[in-house]
Formats: structure tokens, C-alpha cells, sequence
């Protein structure tokens, strides 16, 4: 995965050194489950998610969301000084994390790209991870408003900024501060320490100016260092107005460094270059992109940079990811989400996927994969989901992808690295973390019961365990580690409460170094009673001590540091310039020596700190700086050279032979030079270092070859070495082993041969307590000794457990992974063998797989059948889905897979799940909300109401849904909805007007509304009209069309009367034939008496009946097209009163069995015409669903129907029947068409 600075063991001191300059901001990058693969300091990147701002466990983790930081360890390989041992050898740009992610509340982390995000990210690493520093290669630019990642720049290294740019880590303001304020007024001591004898070897050295360049701000250099002596310097003008490089350089060398030729005729006078590629399998080949904002073409050479061959793009690139053993194979990442792969060096691009995610795609991993072209990599499905795919590199058609991991995960959460694949899957409540160990199935992580983790990152795979970092619930700045087991699957604690820290660039890192060289030894920075300590462990953090404090200071006067009151505390921050030392540095092939910057006292500080070394592994330490160097091992770590910060200008180095007892200084230049980074040993026969630097911030780059091959006297011979065992504090058996290594003796101003070996024996020890670790589910208790947790049942026995079978009953205590022992207490701590025992169904869980309990109807749903307890080969589980159907198996097994259905009908089903074995049974119980989604709200409501009655409103939905609907209804003037789930509404309206009536209805994802308009009066007069049939034929039955049909009949009836425009109401109801309703509404005089208003409507409805009978309402819906309105009661209206006076039951029955009559004669005659009479006999015609009882069912398990629900049919009945008892003809709005939601 991702691992910081791209040091591997191929790495023969690759350089690409980016710097930004400093006054840039990037973006937030979203979460995601991230790695780390070399050893030491683990970094964080800043999230979502800031540090301090507590968040709560139970809900979703923001997207990875996320696992959220990336956990990156600095190092490089045996052949390389100067940086760390990395532990793989991989080609990813993975491997180097460039890009900055921000803390998640979710988990393994949902991200944002900006300069030097995680695009860009790619390139760096690419080279870091590939061996060589092809550095360039890590400059991706998703978007080109900032600057690039990390690059040699004028001002010194300065890597990212803050994500809070405007605001500067206090930390990194202080330690900035510090190193410029000791470097300025404090009196030089270190220098007088490097006493320079007269007979000292010098050391030979030639500068070279890069003369031209001086207004280039940033610089790219690569040296394979595989007895090469060619180096390739890209030098850069990058525009931080318009985020792109406008100018640039490459330069070339093939003796090491002396001497340089510009390279531009070779590439194209106006190309202007941006990244720069190496093969790491094969460094003689090189890849150069130039700047897509002038070209996007590729510039390919075979001969380490001599010549080139020029070749098109269609897109632009992101980030390259070389093959780890093909050196003709890369993926390339373009900035649209575009995948492509080429099987010859980038001549030709083939499309692989679209939308895959950044950094989030992989090669096949050797000996795990079949196929050797195999990509795993993270896809967006069209619907936005996020789904795990592989399919071979250039065979990735749709026929040929795999998934994996059935199911969608979180974005950013796919972490392929060694034998183990992580992912997040969604949830709605806490994170979920999955692990694949060797390609088999997921397995969900097993973390303490109530960790409850808000975020999750993998610190390293390497080792045959996981070592991870989890954010609890209760955390803010501090992070738990743990170890797994082979598998990956359990966890147990290792350390609490580590400290991060956020550098001067604003990355989060977790302060925790892997000492290189040495198995099991681990230093942290913990946190406990608001003070930060340095502690060690030796056994993979099973026991963790602190650090003995130096006895004398560099004056050799007495330290007074009793433990545990006081000791030696160290800053682990790990540089986030890959060719400066940082703060702490050890070499595999140096065992047993760390150097690191810190302080004595009782608590971690970042005043009054110094240099401090060990010769021993950790045991003891001496002080050998009272200011912070930059400290490098040379020839193979027998030797160690020393510059200041480069913060302060110097000419001066430091070289100890005897682990820093003594320092011998040496000049490397004439004038005093900035120095931005070091190239140490990049050949197995060449000692020279390279110097890269600056005399001022507008001079010109200087480079500065540096030959320390005469420093030494001759090579090594076997009297000049000597035997070192490896101990923890006397104790012998470190990991279980009694190691004894081969150092060259101090002092000895020998060479070491190309065949010098470190471990000279190491033989197993007897087995003690200390080699166990609690195994999960346990504790560690203040004796020492490992106790169930309280949340654990140790008598529990897994599922898969069946009778007859034996298994391994934990004894509290699991061996330290990779510890050797052997005998002694193994037999005691080590689990035992036990028959299962035959146990009753116990611990059932129903769950889907992705634990929603919404589902759209037609599509899978998969369930999941969980059991704590029980025989799983002899219990039976029989899944009742609640729609009439259910399924039995006879045993456990067969559900691992989860159990699918598909719903073909919406509402709420009622799933059972019921265990059953010959010693009892247990059952459980989900209720699934299967839904259809919206297409049409239609409000139904009278026009006319009268004030201080109730009336019924109603709201159709098609398609039909069954109670998974809901509703809301802003009625009058209420600022505050009506929610409820049935489709009808009564209410009251108490004063008179017109009020506006809003339905919102909500399902799944889907809300829709309606709205209606409703004249509320005290009495009011109606008439019921039809129509000449020749309006039937150009009836669209649509709103628009009913709404402009009644303008025109409002029109026409306003002829043959001379009745207010306001006064006269006109509603055309949908459905054929055609009908409407005219109703004539009082004055809104208040003068007026009522009886006055009500025989002025009762006069005017007998001029518009007369009219009406005497066809003399008409009107021309086309050219030869009348159509003649008729009054279609067979009596006058009654007048409709709030008022009891008025009664007109009789009438009113009277008018409503006609119109019942009336309505059953036109539904008969036209059903066929009418659509949602169709709908609802279809729906009606249904049988009943049940339950099928062909299972084998016992009495105990429930049979569910859905008769409890009204049908659609009922629902429309109630619709029909209230409207005629209203008098109102009113139907609801529909169209010729309307789906039916049971139809699948």
C-alpha cells in the first residue's frame, strides 16, 4: 500500500526530491482504509475528520470513509544509505503516499484531490515503491490550481502544506522556530567537537551549477545507483498562478555527477516536461510526460536517457503504476477516473475501467494471483455505488471482470498488500471492516467487542499478521494499536493512547518508528495523564519499557534521570523529505544503532532537544549533538556522516567510525551551502555522495559530487570485526531467539566487502511467558496474567464447531507472531484440542447483507443467517420471507453465501428466520421495507367546502403502495405538517377564503407533491354538467387540458348571465366521458344578509339551468368543432348551508342515489376506457398472499399474511364512497396509462 518516500530494497539511492514552496493550500481528501509497508515513522494524513472533534460511534462513518489515514513508515533497502530498509519490493505507486487524507469518523477512509493529493500522490510513490527515486513520477495534478507534491525547491524541503493552511500546526511553528533560534545565537559546540587531525584523509568533491536555471523552482533528480554513473536531473518553472510548469530543463550525466548536458535538443526544444519515470525492474528505461497543458504526449527512452522516441496521448496522465516483475507493463491513471494498461512501455494505451478510484488500483501480487496481469482495483457503478472488480489488463470486458466481495463498499477503502486485501463495507450504524487472507473468502474483523472504531488503518502485512492502528470511539488525538493473528482476523491491544502529531506541512502522523533490522522492535510515543513518553518494546508490543536516559552529557558531567520519573524521550517524525534523515534513523544492515533527535526529562519536548545515539538496540544511549543533523550510515551502516538542518547554511560534514564516539569533520564545499537533500551510496562499488542545494533562494541549483572513498584506509578483514548479542536489558532471548550479530569494530577505518554478513548465529530459546500475548478476547490484568474480557463468554463454541469434531480452546494466550521459541511453557499457553459439544441454536441473527432494511421491490436481496452457538452442520434454518414463500436448509452451511429473494410486490414484509436442531430451536424477527418507486401524487379534494365541516382529502399515489408511504400535509395556514402514513386525510376549516392544500409523499428516496386550491364558504350552490359526445375524442384526459376546457366554460355560462366572474367556480373532473361541476359561491359583501345572497343564488341558477336545458351554453373547441353543455341533474341543486335551517336531507339523498346509479351505469358501460378501474381490478384479482407450508414448518413458526393491509382496491372504494356522500362527483386525476406497480 501506500508507504512513504518509495525506499525498497532495490532502491540503489534512487533520488526524486520535491519541494513545494511553501505558501500553498491543498484540498480535504476523504477517507479510506490505508497502509503502510516500510518500516518506521507511521504517517497520518489530515481527514475529514480533524483531530479533537469527538464523533459519535454510532453513527455512519463519513465516507472511509472512511478507514481513514494513511499510515506510511520511511526506509529504504540493504543497498541504500541514508534512509530506511523498506520492506517490499513492489512497484506501486501505492507504495509512497503522497497524497494528504484527512481523519475520518468512519473508518477504513470517504477524498478530494487537489496538488499533491493522492493523483499526485501516485507519481512520487510509483519510484519510491519501484526502487528507484523517479521521482517525478509522484507529481499528479487533479486539479492544477496548486502546486505539485514535493520537489527540490529554493526554499529548502518543505512537502505539502496544511490542510489548514491559514493556520499552522503550533507544533511544527515551534519546532521550525526552534532549529533556525539554536542555529543562529547559540555557541557552536558541535563544530568544536570535530576536531580535525592533520593526517585525516580528505575527501575529494566537485560542484557543478546547473547554469541557466535559476528561475526554476523546482527540480527532479534520478541516480539508479546500479553501478551506474548516469543521473538525470529535471529541472522545473512551475506556475503557481495557473497551477502548470511553463519551462523546463532535463539534464544528464554519465560520470556520477562531475559534469551535466542539457538534454532538451534530445526531447524537443519547446517540450516542456513535467514528470519524470523510471522502470524500476529495468532502469535503463525511463518514462518523461510532458506538460498535458502544452501536449500530452509520452517520451520513451532505453537507454538511461540518451535518446528518445516521442508518442502520443489521448488523455491525460495522473499517476503510472509499474509492474512489480514486468518491466514493459504499467497502469496508468488518467485525470477523467480512466484506468489504462500497456504491455509496451507506454507506446500504447489500452481502456481497462472507467470511474475507478485514485490510489485505489493494484497489481497482481506474485504467488497469490493466477494471473500475473491480474488489476484489482475500486469501481463507481453507474448508481454511485462503489464495488471491489478484477479482470486482467488487457482483457477487461464486462464478460470478464470478477467481484470479489459480493456487495458494495465504502469509496476509498480497498487496500491490496501482501496476502491480505482489506475493505470497508457500508453501513448505517458503525464501520465494518472485511479481510480476504491468501484470495479466500472475506471475513469480518474481529476488533474488542466495544472498540467501536471511528477509524481503521493498516500499519504493515509483513511479518504473516496485520498491524493496525484503530481510533476508539472515546479518541480524539490518539490512536490504539493492535496485531491480528495469521489470518488477520483477530485483534488483540498491543498499545494504547499513541501519540500523533501533525508536521509542518499539516500531515497527521502517528508517532510510532519499526527499528529496521531487528524483528519485534518497536518504539512509540504514548500518551497517559496528559504527558507524552517514549516507550520500547522488543516482542511485538506484547511488554513495553521506557528509555533509559544518556549517564553523562556531551561535557561528561553526571545526568541525574531516575526511572520512571524521568527518561529519554524522542521525536519520531519521520522527514517529509525522503533525502533528509529526519528525526529518527536505523539501517538493517547497522543493527542495533539509533540515531534520533530528543530530550531528557519527564515528558516529551520540543525545546532544549538534542542528538542522541545507541549503539545497542535501544539499551543505552549517549548524546553526540546538542543540535538537530541530518544522519546518514555509510558503507553498509559501518560508518555514519552528519549535516546540519538544512535550515542553516553549512560546508562542513561529520563522519564517525566508532557509532559516534568520535566525529571527524570535513569540508564538502567553499562556500557555505544550502542543503536540500543527499544522495548516500548509490552504488555497491562507488562511494559518492551527491549533494543538492542552493547558495541563496535566486542562485542557481548546485550539485556538489562528493568521492568518501578515501576516507577509508583499506578493506575490512576479519580481525577487524566483532561479535554484538542482541539483548533487552540483560535478558538474552529477544522474539525467542538468542541473536548474535557481526559488527566492524569501532574505530577500524575499514571497507566492508560486498559479502559482509550481519547475524552471525541465532538459536531458539525455551519458551517463557513473555513470548505469549493475550489472545482475543482477553485482557491483561495487573499481575501479568490474561482474563476474559466482560463482554467475552470463553465457555462460547463456534458454530462450525459440529459434534463428533474436536476444537481449539483458547487458554487466554496466543504466541507472538514471528517469535521462535520452542518447549518450555508452549504446551502450557498454547490452545488445546476438545471435542465439540452438541448445544442448542443460540445468538440468531437476521440480517441483509448490507444491513438496510429498505429495498426497491424487484431487485436481490441477500440475507445473512448468523448463529453464536450450535451445531452448524446439524441445525436447520428455514427463512420465511413474509410474501408467501420460504425456503429450509439443512444446515447452517449452506447460508454462508447469504440467502437471496426477490420481492415482486411493495410493502412490509415480515421476514423469520427459525434455527432448529435436535436440543431446542430459536427464532428471530426482521420487518423489510420493500418499496416501488413514485411516479405520480395526485391531491383529491372538493373545490367548494363548507366552513366548520369536516371533509375527507385524499392523496392517490400510483404506483400503489402499501403502508411504506408517508405522508405529509401543510393544511391552511399551518406552519407545521400533518405526518401520517395513511392516504386520507379529514379536516375542519374554520374560516372562510381560499386555502391552499399541500401533499408531500415520501418513499425510498423518491418525494413527491401536490397542491391544491380550496374555496371555503358558508353556503354555496352547484350544478352538475356533461357534454355533447363530440367532446369525447379530443379529450387527453390531462390537467392542462381539464383546467382550460373550464376557462371556457366559465366563459360561456358568464354569457347567458350577468353573475360575477369571482362568484362562478367551474371544475372539470378527469376520466371519460367528461363531466363537471359547476358551483356558484355567495358575495363577499359583508353588508349583504345572507338570506339576501342566498336568493340571489338561487336566481341565478335558475337562469343557467334554464339556459342549460335550452342548449344555449355552448362553445367552439375547434375550427367546426361546438360543443354543447348540459345540465345533467335531473332537479334543481339544493342550496348547500352550514346552517340546520336549510336542511335538505331528502333531496340530498335523493340527488346521491341518483348519482350512485348514474355512477355504477358508467363505470359498467365504459370500465374498459377508464384506466384506474383497470389497475385496481387487477390488484383485487390477487389471491391472498401466504405462506407456503411445503418447508416442513413446525406449529412455532409464525405464518404471515397480508391481509392486515388494505388493498388498493379497498383504499379506492373508500375514496368512491366518501366523494358521493359529499355530492361531489369528484375522481381522481389520471392519465390514460398508469403503471401498475405489481407488474414485474
Amino acid at each position: 500500500m501506500g508507504t512513504w518516500a518509495g525506499f525498497c530494497p532495490d532502491l540503489h539511492l534512487s533520488l526524486g526530491i520535491w519541494v513545494i514552496i511553501a505558501a500553498h493550500t491543498i484540498q480535504n481528501a476523504k477517507a479510506e482504509i490505508s497502509c503502510a509497508s516500510c518500516p518506521s515513522p507511521v504517517q497520518l494524513y489530515a481527514e475529514d475528520l480533524k483531530l479533537g472533534v469527538r464523533t459519535d460511534p454510532t453513527k455512519k462513518t463519513s465516507t472511509l470513509k472512511s478507514i481513514r489515514i494513511e499510515l506510511e513508515k520511511l526506509g529504504i533497502g540493504e543497498e541504500n544509505a541514508g534512509a530506511d530498509d523498506h520492506h517490499h519490493t513492489g512497484d506501486s505507486a501505492e507504495d509512497v503516499p503522497l497524497f494528504v487524507q484527512q481523519i475520518s469518523s468512519d473508518g477504513v477512509s470517504k477524498k478530494n484531490y487537489t496538488t499533491g493529493s493522492s493523483e499526485e500522490s501516485h507519481r512520487v510513490s510509483q519510484e519510491h515503491r519501484g526502487t528507484d527515486l523517479n521521482v517525478d513520477a509522484a507529481l499528479p495534478r487533479a486539479k492544477r490550481s496548486g502546486p505539485e507534491f514535493s520537489e527540490l525547491s529554493r526554499s529548502g524541503w518543505t512537502g505539502r502544506t496544511s490542510v489548514d493552511a491559514s493556520a499552522p500546526d503550533d507544533r511544527g511553528s515551534l519546532l521550525e522556530g526552534h532549529r533556525q533560534g539554536r542555529s543562529d545565537f547559540k555557541r557552536n559546540r558541535d563544530e568544536e567537537r570535530g576536531d580535525m587531525r592533520q593526517d585525516e584523509p580528505k575527501i575529494t568533491s566537485s560542484t557543478f551549477a546547473l547554469t541557466g536555471d535559476s528561475a526554476h523552482n523546482h527540480a527532479v533528480v534520478y541516480w539508479s545507483g546500479q553501478n551506474s554513473s548516469v543521473i538525470l536531473i529535471l529541472t522545473k518553472l512551475y506556475d503557481f498562478h495557473i497551477g502548470s510548469v511553463t519551462e523546463s530543463t532535463l539534464w544528464r550525466s554519465t560520470d556520477y555527477g562531475s559534469t551535466y548536458d542539457r538534454m532538451n535538443d534530445k526531447v524537443g526544444s519547446k517540450a516542456v516536461l513535467s514528470y519524470l519515470y523510471v522502470c524500476p525492474t529495468n532502469k535503463r528505461k525511463i518514462m518523461v510526460l510532458t506538460d498535458p497543458e502544452f501536449e500530452s504526449s509520452v517520451l520513451i527512452s532505453s537507454d538511461e536517457g540518451a535518446s528518445y522516441q516521442k508518442y502520443r496521448l489521448t488523455f491525460y496522465v495522473a499517476s503510472l503504476l509499474f509492474h512489480p516483475t514486468e518491466e514493459d507493463w504499467a497502469l496508468a491513471y488518467s485525470h477523467d477516473q480512466k484506468l489504462y494498461s500497456s504491455v509496451d512501455f507506454g507506446r500504447k494505451w489500452q481502456l481497462i475501467h472507467e470511474q475507478v478510484t485514485p490510489n485505489r488500483f493494484y497489481w497482481s501480487v506474485l504467488g497469490l494471483d493466477k494471473d500475473p496481469d491480474l488489476v484489482h482495483m475500486e469501481a463507481h457503478t453507474p448508481d454511485g455505488n462503489v464495488q471491489y472488480v478484477t479482470c486482467r489488463a488487457q482483457m477487461c470486458t464486462d464478460a470478464n471482470r470478477n467481484y470479489p466481495f459480493p456487495g458494495y463498499i465504502d469509496i476509498s477503502s480497498l487496500v491490496v498488500q501482501d496476502d491480505y486485501i482489506f475493505i470497508q463495507v457500508p453501513t448505517s450504524g458503525r464501520a465494518t471492516y472485511y479481510v480476504s487472507y491468501r484470495r479466500e473468502s472475506f471475513i469480518q474483523i474481529k476488533l474488542p467487542k466495544y472498540s467501536l472504531p471511528k477509524d481503521l488503518h493498516i500499519v504493515s502485512t509483513d511479518g504473516k499478521q496485520v498491524f493496525a492502528a484503530v481510533q476508539e470511539w472515546n479518541q480524539n488525538d490518539t490512536y490504539n494499536l493492535y496485531l491480528s493473528d495469521t489470518g488477520g482476523i483477530y485483534f488483540t491491544l498491543a498499545m494504547e493512547n499513541v501519540k500523533t502529531t501533525r508536521g509542518i506541512t499539516g500531515n497527521q502522523m502517528l508517532d510510532l518508528y519499526e527499528v529496521a533490522g531487528i524483528k519485534g522492535m518497536l518504539i512509540a510515543n504514548r500518551r497517559q495523564d496528559n504527558q507524552v513518553k517514549t516507550y520500547i518494546t522488543y516482542n511485538k508490543g506484547r511488554d513495553w519499557r521506557l528509555l533509559q536516559a544518556p549517564a553523562v552529557d556531551l561535557d561528561g558531567n553526571d545526568i541525574h534521570c531516575i526511572l520512571p520519573f524521568c527518561s529519554l524521550h524522542l521525536q519520531l517524525q519521520m522527514s517529509e523529505n525522503p533525502y533528509l534523515s529526519g528525526t529518527i534513523s536505523t539501517k538493517s544492515s547497522a543493527p542495533g544503532i539509533i540515531v534520533a533527535t530528543g530530550n531528557i526529562g519527564p515528558e516529551l519536548s520540543y525545546n532544549n532537544v538534542g542528538m542522541f545515539i545507541s549503539s545497542d538496540a535501544g539499551n543505552s544511549w549517549r548524546q553526540i549533538f546538542e543540535e538537530e543533523h541530518n544522519v546518514w550510515f555509510l558503507d553498509k551502516g559501518g560508518a555514519l556522516v552528519a549535516v546540519k538542518q538544512p535550515s542553516v547554511p553549512t560546508r562542513h560534514l561529520w563522519v564517525s567510525f566508532d557509532e559516534g564516539r568520535q566525529w571527524t569533520q570535513h569540508s564538502f564545499s567553499s562556500v557555505p551551502l544550502f542543503v536540500d537533500g543527499v544522495l548516500v551510496e548509490a552504488g555497491t562499488e562507488n562511494q559518492i555522495m551527491t549533494f543538492f542545494g542552493h547558495l541563496s533562494h535566486r542562485s542557481e541549483w548546485q550539485l556538489i559530487k562528493i568521492d568518501y572513498k578515501s576516507i577509508f584506509s583499506r578493506k575490512c578483514t576479519e580481525e577487524d570485526y566483532q561479535t554484538w548479542h542482541l539483548h533487552n536489558q540483560g535478558e538474552p532471548c529477544v522474539m525467542g531467539q538468542k541473536q548474535i550479530y557481526m559488527k566492524r569494530r569501532p574505530g577500524n577505518y575499514c571497507m566492508l566487502g560486498k559479502d559482509y554478513s550481519r547475524i552471525l548465529s541465532a538459536d531458539s530459546c525455551i519458551c517463557r511467558a513473555h513470548d505469549f500475548e493475550c489472545d482475543y478476547g482477553y485482557e491483561r490484568h495487573g499481575d501479568g496474567n490474561c482474563r476474559p474480557a466482560f463482554w467475552f463468554n470463553p465457555s462460547s463454541v463456534s458454530r462450525s464447531c459440529s459434534h463428533g469434531q474436536n476444537y481449539l480452546n483458547s487458554t487466554g494466550y496466543r504466541k507472538v507472531v514471528m517469535n521462535n521459541c520452542t518447549k518450555g511453557v508452549k504446551e502450557m499457553y498454547t490452545a488445546r484440542k476438545q471435542q465439540c459439544p452438541n448445544r442448542p441454536p443460540k445468538g440468531l441473527l437476521l440480517t441483509t447483507k448490507d444491513s438496510k432494511l429498505s429495498v426497491n421491490m424487484g431487485t436481490n436481496v441477500t440475507f445473512l443467517v448468523h448463529l453464536d452457538e450450535g451445531d452448524s452442520l446439524r441445525t436447520n434454518i428455514q427463512l420465511d420471507f413474509g410474501d408467501g414463500t420460504a425456503v429450509s436448509y439443512s444446515n447452517l452451511s449452506w447460508t454462508e453465501e447469504g440467502i437471496k429473494h426477490v420481492y415482486k410486490s411493495a410493502g412490509i414484509f415480515r421476514v423469520t428466520a427459525l434455527a432448529e436442531n435436535p436440543l431446542g430451536y430459536e427464532t428471530t424477527t426482521l420487518f423489510l421495507h420493500v418499496t416501488c418507486p413514485l411516479e405520480h401524487v395526485q391531491l383529491v379534494a372538493p373545490f367548494v367546502v363548507i366552513k366548520n365541516k369536516e371533509v375527507n382529502i385524499t392523496a392517490v399515489v400510483l404506483p400503489s403502495h402499501t403502508r411504506t408511504v408517508t405522508y405529509f400535509w401543510w393544511l391552511g395556514n399551518n406552519s407545521e405538517p400533518v405526518i401520517t402514513l395513511d392516504g386520507s386525510i379529514s379536516y375542519t376549516f374554520s374560516s372562510e377564503g381560499m386555502h391552499t392544500l399541500t401533499v408531500q409523499v415520501a418513499a425510498a428516496n423518491t418525494i413527491l407533491q401536490d397542491t391544491k386550491t380550496i374555496a371555503v364558504k358558508e353556503f354555496f350552490k352547484s350544478l352538475l354538467l356533461s357534454f355533447s359526445p363530440n367532446l369525447e375524442e379530443f379529450n387527453p384526459d390531462i390537467p392542462e387540458w381539464r383546467r382550460d376546457v373550464g376557462r371556457v366554460i366559465k366563459k360561456a355560462l358568464l354569457q347567458v348571465s350577468d353573475f360575477p366572474e369571482e362568484q362562478l367556480l367551474v371544475a372539470v373532473f378527469p376520466g371519460i366521458p367528461t363531466a363537471a361541476e359547476l358551483f356558484l359561491l355567495p358575495s363577499k359583501n359583508q353588508s349583504t344578509s345572507k338570506k339576501k345572497s342566498e336568493d340571489e343564488l338561487e336566481q341565478v341558477s335558475d337562469i343557467i339551468v334554464s339556459a342549460l336545458n335550452q342548449n344555449l351554453v355552448e362553445f367552439e373547441l375547434k375550427p367546426g368543432v361546438r360543443v354543447i353543455v348540459y345540465n345533467t341533474q335531473l332537479t334543481l341543486a339544493p342550496l348547500v348551508d352550514s346552517n340546520p335551517r336549510h336542511s335538505s336531507s331528502a333531496m340530498l339523498m335523493l340527488l346521491s342515489v341518483v348519482f350512485l346509479g348514474l355512477a355504477v351505469f358508467l363505470i359498467y358501460k365504459f370500465k374498459r376506457k377508464i384506466p384506474w378501474i383497470n389497475v385496481y381490478a387487477e390488484v383485487n384479482q390477487e389471491k391472498e398472499q401466504e405462506m407456503i407450508g411445503s418447508v416442513g414448518q413446525g406449529d412455532s413458526t409464525p405464518k404471515i399474511t397480508l391481509s392486515e393491509f388494505s388493498t388498493s382496491k379497498e383504499l379506492m372504494d373508500k375514496e368512491l364512497e366518501a366523494r358521493v356522500k359529499r355530492g361531489v362527483g369528484n375522481a381522481c386525476e389520471s392519465t390514460r396509462e398508469i403503471p401498475n406497480c405489481t407488474s414485474v
